[in-house]
C-alpha cells in the first residue's frame, strides 16, 4: 500500500555517475509467493538502504535496496512482486517475468535471484522453483520459517534438496534472522563470479503442464525428505472462530470498529502536541523576522498552510500501524475472505476488500493495491470506488464542521456522543455510496463472471517490531514528501493570489484580490448549496488536496491558526454558513473526488483520461445533487421549527 511517483529515476538502478574502471552494481532479484516472508528478508538485508518506486512505463511497485555486504562491488536487491507462477495473468506476473528474463524495457536483467519459498508449505511453493531454475541464471532457493517448521514437527534435508534442485539450499528465518549469513555469502559469491550452476537431479518439467510441475514438486520433496509441519494448533482454534460463519463477522466488524475507534482516540495527545509545535514555532518565525512581505508569505502562507495538514501525521501512522498489524499478524487474509462473501452480493471479490480497506487512508495507494485482482473488470469497478472511502484527508474538513455546527451530546453513555456518531455516520455513508457505485457497475458497463476466489491463509504470526517500524518510516516519508512539495505549492499560490493585484503598492482587499474574483466567479455555481464565494476559493484550492480547504479558510479570514482546533475559524464558519450549508458541505467532501493525485493515479492504472474523467463527473455531480438535497432538506426543516415557534 504505497504512493509511487513518476520520475527519472524510476529504474531499476539510480545511481550517481560511475567512472570506467568501476564495475556495474551486481543485481539480484528476490522472488517469491506471497506470504512467504519476502519482505521481511529485503528489509533484513537492505535495513534503512531502499527506495520504493515505479517500474518503468507500469504502475507495479518496485523496492530497490542496497545490501550490506561485504563484496568490494555493489550489491542492489530489486524486490518483485510476489507471485505464484510466471505465466502472466495479472500485471505482476507480468513484470517478475519480464524482469527476470531481461524484456523490462529500462531495467537490466539481474545477474542472480534468490528465491524465497515458505518451508511449512513446501509442497505448493516448490511449483514456482521450476520456472526460475528454467532461467539458468544462479539462483539461492531459500526456505523461510525454519523455526516455524521445527516446532511444529516438520522437516526438510536442505543438502538434499540442494541435490535434487541443482542449486543450493539455505534454511532461514528471516524474522529472527537465523541463517540469514548464508544469503549474503551467495551474494557475495555471485557478485565475485564464484558460483557456477550445477544441472538438477530431476529434469524440469513442462513449464505449460501445471499438472506435471505439481508432479515434479512431490518428486522433488520427497527427495528432500520433506516432511510437512501439523496445523499449528493456535491457527486451527482461532479460525473456528474468526472465519465462523456467523461469529466470524462479528468479530470483523468488532476489529474494525476497535482499529478506528483507537485511531481517532488514540492519535488525540500526540495530534495536539504537534499543534502546539506548529504554532510555538510559527510564533517563533513571526517574532525573529521584521515585519515584511517575506515574513507574511512564510509564516501565515507556509508555515500555517503545511502545518495544518502535518498535524494529521500521527492519525494516519496509527492506521498503517493497525493495517501492518492485521496484515503481518494473517488476520487480514480471513478478513478479505469474509468480506468476500458479502461483495460478493455487490458484484466484487474478496481481494477489493485490501485495496478499499487501504484507502481509509488514503486512495491513492489503494488504487494501486488493485493490481492484485486478475479480473480487469473487477479491478476497474475497486478503482473508482475506491475514492468514495473515507481518506484520510477528509478529518480535517470533518472535525472542523462537526465541531463548529453540532452540539456535544451523549448517544450511548459518555463514551459515544453526538460528535463521534456523526464521523461515524459520513463513514459509513462513504461505504454505503461506494457498494452501491460497485452494484451498478457490475450490473451495466463492467458486467462480467465472477471469478473464483482463491487465497492462501497464511498461519497466525507475531509482527516484528522491525517490519512494523521500517513499513511506518516508509509511510511517513511519502506524507511528508507530498506535504513539503503538493500543499507547499498550493500554499504559496494562494498566498500570492490573496495578496495580488496591488493597489498603490498594498495588498488588495479579499474580495478585490485574485483569489477573491474566483470566488465571486464560482459562487453563483455553489450558492443553491449553502456555500458563499469564500468556501467556493476553498472548494477550488482542494481540489490539489482535500485537506487544503481547513488552511485556505483560514487565511481568506483573517486567522494566524488555520487548523480544525481554531474557535475563531469556527465562529467565523458559524457566522457565515447556515445549518444547511455546514450539513451540505460534510456530505459534498463525502461524494467529491477532491484530489487531483487520485485522478493522476486513476490515469495510469487505467491508461488513459476515458475513466478518471467519467469518475470526476459521477463522483462531481453526485456530491452536488446530494449537497443540494440535504441542504433544502435542513433548510426546510429549519423554517419549519421557526414557523412552530
Amino acid at each position: 500500500m504505497s504512493e509511487c511517483h513518476d520520475c527519472a529515476g524510476c529504474a531499476v538502478i539510480a545511481e550517481p555517475p560511475r567512472s570506467s574502471k568501476q564495475a556495474p552494481p551486481h543485481v539480484v532479484a528476490i522472488i517469491g509467493p506471497p506470504n512467504s516472508g519476502k519482505s521481511t528478508l529485503f528489509n533484513r538485508l537492505t535495513g534503512l538502504r531502499q527506495k520504493v518506486a515505479n517500474f518503468p512505463g507500469v504502475t507495479v511497485e518496485q523496492r530497490v535496496g542496497r545490501a550490506k555486504t561485504k563484496s568490494p562491488r555493489e550489491v542492489v536487491l530489486v524486490d518483485l512482486p510476489g507471485v505464484y507462477s510466471l505465466s502472466p495473468r495479472s500485471e505482476d506476473e507480468q513484470v517478475t517475468r519480464d524482469v527476470l528474463s531481461g524484456q523490462m524495457a529500462g531495467v537490466p536483467k539481474p545477474d542472480a535471484v534468490l528465491l524465497i519459498l515458505d518451508c511449512t508449505n513446501l509442497g505448493r511453493h516448490l511449483v514456482l522453483a521450476a520456472p526460475i531454475l528454467s532461467l539458468k541464471l544462479p539462483t539461492l532457493v531459500i526456505l523461510n520459517m525454519a523455526d516455524d517448521l521445527a516446532s511444529r514437527g516438520g522437516k526438510v534435508d536442505p543438502a538434499e534438496l540442494a541435490s535434487e534442485l541443482g542449486a543450493p539450499v539455505a534454511l532461514i528465518s528471516a524474522a529472527k534472522g537465523d541463517g540469514v549469513e548464508k544469503v549474503f555469502q551467495f551474494m557475495e559469491g555471485t557478485s565475485a563470479g564464484t558460483t557456477s550452476l550445477t544441472p538438477p537431479k530431476i529434469e524440469l518439467p513442462v513449464l505449460q503442464d501445471i499438472p506435471r510441475c505439481r508432479q515434479w514438486a512431490n518428486q522433488v520433496g520427497t527427495g528432500a525428505s520433506y516432511q510437512a509441519p501439523a496445523p499449528p494448533l493456535w491457527t486451527r482454534r482461532l479460525d473456528a472462530i474468526f472465519l465462523h460463519p456467523v461469529a466470524g463477522p462479528l468479530v470483523f466488524l468488532v476489529v474494525v470498529a476497535g482499529v478506528f475507534q483507537t485511531i481517532f482516540r488514540g492519535a488525540r495527545p500526540l495530534m495536539d502536541g504537534l499543534q502546539s509545535l506548529v504554532q510555538i514555532s510559527g510564533l517563533w518565525i513571526e517574532r525573529g523576522l521584521p515585519p515584511s512581505i517575506f515574513r507574511s508569505l512564510l509564516v501565515e502562507g507556509v508555515w500555517n498552510g503545511v502545518g495544518s495538514v502535518i498535524v494529521f501525521l500521527p492519525q494516519i501512522l496509527l492506521l498503517f500501524l493497525f493495517i501492518g498489524i492485521l496484515e503481518d499478524s494473517g488476520y487480514l487474509a480471513r478478513a478479505a475472505l469474509i468480506a468476500d462473501r458479502t461483495m460478493a452480493k455487490f458484484g466484487l471479490q474478496g481481494k477489493s476488500f485490501i485495496p478499499l480497506l487501504s484507502a481509509y487512508a488514503c486512495a491513492v495507494p489503494a488504487i494501486m493495491a488493485t493490481r492484485t485482482i486478475e479480473s480487469k473488470r473487477d479491478r476497474l469497478a475497486t478503482i473508482l470506488i475506491a475514492p468514495l472511502m473515507t481518506c484520510s484527508a477528509r478529518l480535517p474538513v470533518y472535525t472542523l464542521i462537526i465541531a463548529a455546527f453540532i452540539p456535544e451530546h451523549p448517544l450511548f453513555g459518555k463514551l459515544f456522543g453526538t460528535q463521534a456518531g456523526a464521523l461515524l455516520g459520513l463513514y459509513i455513508l462513504g461505504f454505503v455510496a461506494a457498494i452501491a457505485t460497485a452494484r451498478i457497475l457490475k450490473s451495466s458497463i463492467l458486467k462480467s463472471e465472477r471469478t473464483p476466489f482463491v487465497l492462501e491463509m497464511p498461519p497466525y504470526r507475531l509482527p516484528t517490531l522491525r517490519s512494523l517500524g521500517l513499513r511506518l518510516y516508509d509511510r511517513s516519508k511519502i506524507f511528508l514528501h507530498r506535504a513539503g512539495t503538493v500543499i507547499l505549492v498550493v500554499a504559496i499560490v494562494l498566498w500570492v493570489m490573496l495578496h495580488l493585484p496591488l493597489k498603490d503598492g498594498k495588498p488588495p482587499e479579499i474580495e478585490k484580490s485574485f483569489a477573491g474574483m474566483v470566488g465571486h466567479a464560482v459562487e453563483p455555481v455553489i450558492k443553491p448549496l449553502g456555500f458563499n464565494w469564500k468556501i467556493g476559493i476553498g472548494l477550488i484550492s482542494s481540489l490539489a488536496a482535500r485537506e487544503v480547504i481547513v488552511s485556505t479558510l483560514g487565511t481568506i479570514y483573517g486567522m494566524q491558526d488555520s487548523t480544525e482546533e481554531s474557535e475563531g475559524l469556527r465562529q467565523k464558519l458559524q457566522s457565515e454558513l447556515t445549518p444547511g450549508g455546514a450539513v451540505a458541505l460534510l456530505i459534498f467532501f463525502a461524494f467529491a473526488m477532491q484530489c487531483m493525485s487520485t485522478i493522476a493515479v486513476v490515469r495510469r492504472e487505467t491508461g488513459g483520461w476515458k475513466w478518471p474523467a467519467l469518475q470526476f463527473a459521477y463522483m462531481t455531480l453526485l456530491a452536488y445533487v446530494c449537497a443540494l438535497i440535504t441542504n433544502e432538506v435542513v433548510r426546510s426543516g429549519a423554517l419549519s421549527v421557526i414557523a412552530r415557534l
